[in-house]
């Protein structure tokens, strides 16, 4: 999705190893619950229905159950392309120099931060839970000792490949930084 090219700041030789996304699952369970709430406004107008049939026919009430429905589903439909426009526009880039992080923080705010590997101290993976665990997606953690201390890669697909190719490649620059300072 994210191509060389368009790169936030590429450096000169910079290439880019791989491109991380949230796991498909995340968007799957967010389509799930987000149908459930599509669904909410046909139960309670059913529930209505029957609890109170005799309420149906009074004149003005339709029309104010049907008004404050449709509000509804417009504020969850707008709610639901937020989830996803946040779901795709989540980006981690690794490159052979660094990791850049770029996050949509709303419709019109988005973040972009990067780290050098060559400042990296340590790289952790978590998984919590019976669904993360099972479905093999999680967190990584990339800590350095700079200002900016943690950078985190939240629900991303099989974190612990993605913490050692994140440890082989600060392994590498390291040894790299190592020769070039002798």
């Amino acid at each position: 999705m994210l191509s060389t090219y368009r790169l936030p700041d590429a450096l000169p030789g910079e290439s880019v190893k791989t491109v991380i996304h949230r796991d498909a699952i995340i968007a799957i369970k967010r389509v799930i619950f987000f149908a459930l709430l599509l669904a909410l406004p046909i139960v309670v107008i059913a529930m209505v229905n029957i609890l109170f049939p005799s309420l149906i026919e009074v004149v003005w009430v339709w029309p104010l159950l049907l008004l404050a429905s449709s509000a509804y589903l417009l504020f969850i439909w707008l709610l639901f392309f937020f989830s996803l426009l946040d779901y795709f526009l989540d980006v981690w880039v690794i490159t052979d120099r660094r990791i850049i992080d770029i996050r949509q923080n709303g419709f019109f705010s988005r973040a972009i931060s990067e780290m050098h590997l060559s400042r990296v101290q340590d790289v952790s993976s978590e998984t919590h839970g019976f669904f993360p665990t099972v479905f093999k997606y999680g967190n990584v953690v990339v800590q350095t000792a700079g200002e900016q201390n943690k950078l985190f890669f939240e629900e991303v697909n099989h974190p612990e490949h993605i913490r050692d190719m994140l440890m082989r490649l600060v392994a590498e620059k390291h040894e790299t930084t190592k020769q070039q300072g002798t």
